[in-house]
């Protein structure tokens, strides 16, 4: 989504053909192609590991509460896990910001204000979930596990993925917004 708004912002009249089907088939597939062996490695990962107590996992399934239930020393598993994360989410995040920032300095050099604020308003529903993944993950994954409240990795997920996903998304449709305002007229 960040090179389809670098591409539609920066470049706008080579825009239908940068974005064509083909390209957007493209990066979809990449994405899913270099994620999935990730995926499926650490799921293997996982399912060999021994398991000596508890069976139930008091999170969604993710990998770092899965390895807490396992017996024995997990130090080399878990170092996997953190090195990984920062290969998978340290590099798109860079070429995400890499996108915006030229996105930014594109948009502040428009020559009216009108222009600046749509403009800027086609990319702040992404930037605001960037933000919201993007800060719930370095909380669940950086915190140490000395200073980490028991239930904060739990509540990041489940606000990022049942609240402000959605939410946000489906205020950025008109007719959401609209329904929204009819629903409550003194907003």
């Amino acid at each position: 989504m960040a090179y389809d708004r670098y591409v539609a912002i920066c470049n706008p009249l080579h825009y239908p053909l940068v974005m064509s089907h083909e390209v957007c088939f493209r990066l979809v597939v990449d994405s899913w192609v270099s994620g999935m062996p990730v995926q499926v490695g650490q799921t293997c990962q996982i399912f060999s590991l021994p398991f000596c107590e508890s069976n139930q996992i008091n999170h969604f399934c993710d990998i770092p509460p899965m390895l807490k239930l396992a017996c024995g020393d997990i130090l080399v598993n878990e170092m996997v896990v953190y090195v990984f994360a920062v290969l998978f989410v340290t590099v798109p995040f860079m070429s995400i910001l890499g996108s915006y920032s030229r996105i930014i300095s594109t948009i502040l050099k428009l020559p009216s204000n009108t222009g600046r604020t749509k403009t800027f308003s086609t990319c702040s529903s992404h930037l605001i979930i960037l933000f919201l993944f993007y800060g719930s993950v370095s909380i669940s994954y950086l915190n140490t596990k000395s200073n980490q409240y028991e239930g904060t990795d739990k509540m990041l997920s489940l606000f990022y993925t049942i609240l402000f996903n959605p939410v946000i998304y489906s205020l950025c449709n008109k007719d959401v917004t609209e329904a929204l305002r009819k629903f409550l007229p003194n907003c």
